[in-house]
């Protein structure tokens, strides 16, 4: 895996620092020595779905090192990220070749933990969304020691409901096992916030299932929302940034036939995320004569939103997606169930 040349020179200073035992203040990195379980997550979809498990379990330490609205693909680790890292008896990623810099952080940090991949059981969606790439991945106990490298694909997984359903069973079980002490809870834990997130996922197909095929249409910030659209039967008709990196920069050309597509299809808005620059999303709706939604109504993509917003956790971040998808097509969604309020 190649590294942004812009991450190494800070890797290498943060390495440094870490290796010569430097500690800063505000560190990610807990001194409580009560802690018998230290787990890291890198994005943060993936530290939410992870702090639910771990519910309030005494002992174990949950530390995410990407913030809320910080892209996953431009993030370069603090010398506290890296000190957290290093410290840490757990790690769980995302996977699928979306943690770009994580082989040099693991480098760098000194982490010789349990590496869980929560991609693990997951069918990954090739370039094109909807688009199945050819082998799915088994779910293997040998994983954990294993790189689990899947560079071209879809990173996004977590959009999909079902996926994140997977992904916790995944992690809860890798924790357990890497601390049997606290099974029983994260099995608990595991088992209450699955019927919620199957909860969540009957409300969507509930409400998109509801609206006529031909007026699921979305049209977003950048190609994040494969899985979402694959999993609930939405047309993608194209992105602002026609690439999974929400860093590169639509092309002239690349704008025209993105209005031109929105014009055919009969689309009604343009979508920016949270956690992305919306200038040239305000511009390509502008052009297409659409509404645009940025801002407070932006979609959450790479990233949930911080505390106390409309995205601050994973099931908060799909309801304030949908909903604002089903508005753009003139749809009230239903009641959401109290279990998710």
């Amino acid at each position: 895996m190649n590294t942004p040349k812009l991450l190494l020179p800070a890797l290498a200073v943060s390495a440094a620092l870490v290796l010569a035992g430097c500690s800063a203040s505000g560190s990610a990195a807990s001194e409580n020595s009560d802690t018998d379980l230290k787990v890291v997550a890198t994005t943060t979809q993936i530290a939410d779905l992870t702090r639910n498990i771990v519910g309030e379990t005494a002992g174990v330490e949950v530390t995410q090192l990407i913030q809320p609205n910080q892209s996953a693909h431009s993030y370069d680790p603090s010398v506290a990220d890296l000190t957290a890292l290093g410290a840490a008896d757990v790690l769980v990623i995302n996977g699928v070749g979306l943690e770009e810099w994580l082989d040099d952080a693991i480098e760098a940090s000194g982490f010789d933990g349990v590496t869980i991949d929560s991609d693990e059981g997951i069918t990954i969606l090739d370039g094109e969304a909807g688009h199945e790439d050819e082998a799915e991945h088994a779910d293997d106990e040998a994983a954990d020691e294993a790189e689990h490298d899947h560079d071209g694909g879809n990173p996004h997984i977590w959009t999909a409901v079902a996926n994140a359903e997977t992904m916790v069973g995944t992690i809860a079980a890798r924790l357990a096992g890497a601390s049997s002490t606290h099974a029983a809870d994260f099995e608990a834990n595991q088992t209450a916030y699955t019927a919620q997130l199957a909860e969540l996922d009957g409300w969507i197909h509930e409400n998109i299932d509801a609206v006529p095929a031909a007026e699921r249409l979305l049209v977003s910030n950048h190609d994040a929302f494969g899985y979402f659209t694959d999993a609930y039967g939405i047309t993608y008709v194209g992105s602002v940034i026609p690439s999974f990196d929400d860093n590169a920069e639509p092309s002239a050309a690349e704008i025209d036939d993105l209005v031109a597509a929105i014009s055919a299809t009969g689309v009604k808005a343009v979508f920016s995320e949270a956690s992305i620059n919306p200038k040239a999303a305000d511009t390509i709706a502008s052009e297409a004569g659409v509404a645009v939604y940025s801002g407070d109504d932006a979609l959450y993509g790479d990233s949930l939103g911080p505390a106390g917003s409309d995205g601050a956790t994973y099931i908060a971040s799909q309801l304030h997606n949908v909903r604002l998808i089903l508005q753009s097509w003139g749809v009230t969604p239903s009641a959401v169930p109290a279990d998710l309020q």
